[in-house]
């Protein structure tokens, strides 16, 4: 054969065999390019997955609370812990549950006998919030914490933790003083004391009352303090209240306590 000829077939064998590893390294840089992009999309796919995941516990661990409306909250018995009572609120709220409320009397179990208090109706708002307070149990386990000789007897207090929860849990508000409906501080009277700080108007501490011991009454109370009912039962248990012996700030030596009370 001509030394030409094998010459070309020398070049064309090399052509070939130049074009066939060109294909097999071009095909490998290709299937690692394609891998490499799988695994980053798999990687995203599974943090995006976590992410996700992590977003739904968090939800389920910390669900919003429902903000109830006044309305939603009177017709719930007892009122939904959700709800409180602020100054903004409190007298559409009692206005609005007063309507609701059936109950006449409120009966204290006390640890010297049983005190049984008719509530008046003239004063809605002093008269279903004690109503409102005796349903949701604030007033079990609290004392007669003040006692004034010959005059008064005063409870809706303690000195214990509980009481701090309980209003914490209620809530912070007054209530305006009614003067005007023709009640005198007879002996036996309920009636609501004025908050004691910042206080100008004698607004009234809704978590507390006293009881009028005086005899016939303290009628110099009546330009300021709101009488919302009258003892009807255990005025003698009153008396023995009133008679205990006590410190320096009107504070019995032992405990007076309202152990449950009940409206019907």
């Amino acid at each position: 054969m001509p030394e030409k000829t094998l010459k070309s077939i020398r070049q064309f064998s090399i052509y070939l065999l130049s074009i066939v590893l060109f294909t097999a390294y071009f095909g490998c840089q290709q299937r690692a390019t394609t891998s490499d992009l799988s695994v980053q999309s798999n990687t995203t796919e599974t943090a995006v997955q976590k992410a996700e995941d992590t977003t739904q516990i968090d939800t389920v661990q910390t669900p919003e609370e429902k903000v109830l409306t006044i309305e939603e909250a009177v017709l719930m018995e007892p009122v939904d812990q959700n709800f409180k009572i602020t100054e903004d609120n409190a007298i559409e709220f009692f206005f609005q549950y007063q309507k609701k409320v059936r109950e006449q009397k409120v009966r204290l179990e006390t640890s010297y006998g049983n005190i049984v208090i008719e509530l008046f109706d003239e004063v809605p708002y002093h008269k279903s919030n004690f109503i409102y307070l005796t349903k949701k149990g604030y007033f079990d386990e609290t004392y007669f914490h003040r006692i004034v000789k010959g005059f008064i007897i005063q409870g809706g207090n303690a000195d214990h933790g509980g009481i701090a929860k309980k209003r914490k849990e209620i809530g912070r508000y007054l209530l305006p003083p009614v003067t005007d409906k023709g009640f005198k501080h007879h002996r036996g009277i309920v009636s609501m004391p004025s908050s004691d700080i910042n206080n100008p108007h004698q607004l009234a501490s809704p978590y507390e009352f006293f009881i009028v011991v005086t005899k016939p009454g303290s009628y110099h109370l009546d330009a300021g303090y709101t009488p919302f009912g009258k003892v009807v039962e255990g005025m003698d248990v009153v008396d023995k209240i009133n008679a205990v012996e006590v410190e320096s700030g009107d504070w019995p030596l032992q405990n007076i306590v309202i152990r449950k009370a009940v409206a019907y």
